[in-house]
């Protein structure tokens, strides 16, 4: 079964993670949705580098946070904040990659 993101979380969001990394939340819905992407290891550092174009792995750093039900990803801007070029100072608008990707062996739809 595949299901997109937007579709079982309830808060998906970007910001900076200081001037030189970008942080992406994900909130799930449920806690049943959350454990589900969890355990399926859905969202993943090779995932968030076909995404974003990030070419090493070592770079992207996946977090789960039981008690909110949460994903964090931590990864390098590709240009600093702030800094010549950059066309989003707050890293707020970086999570729309991640708004329709497919997450495929999830379960607990609704």
């Amino acid at each position: 079964m595949s299901v997109q993101l937007i579709d079982i979380a309830s808060v998906v969001r970007s910001k900076n993670s200081g001037p030189f990394e970008l942080t992406l939340d994900v909130i799930f819905k449920t806690r049943q949705f959350y454990n589900s992407v969890k355990l399926s290891n859905a969202i993943n550092a090779h995932v968030i580098c076909q995404l974003y174009g990030i070419e090493s792995r070592k770079s992207v750093q996946v977090f789960s946070f039981d008690a909110a039900c949460a994903i964090k990803i931590t990864f390098p801007r590709r240009i600093v904040s702030g800094g010549i070029g950059d066309t989003d100072i707050y890293g707020a608008q970086q999570h729309a990659p991640l708004l329709m990707l497919k997450l495929d062996g999830v379960s607990g739809i609704e």
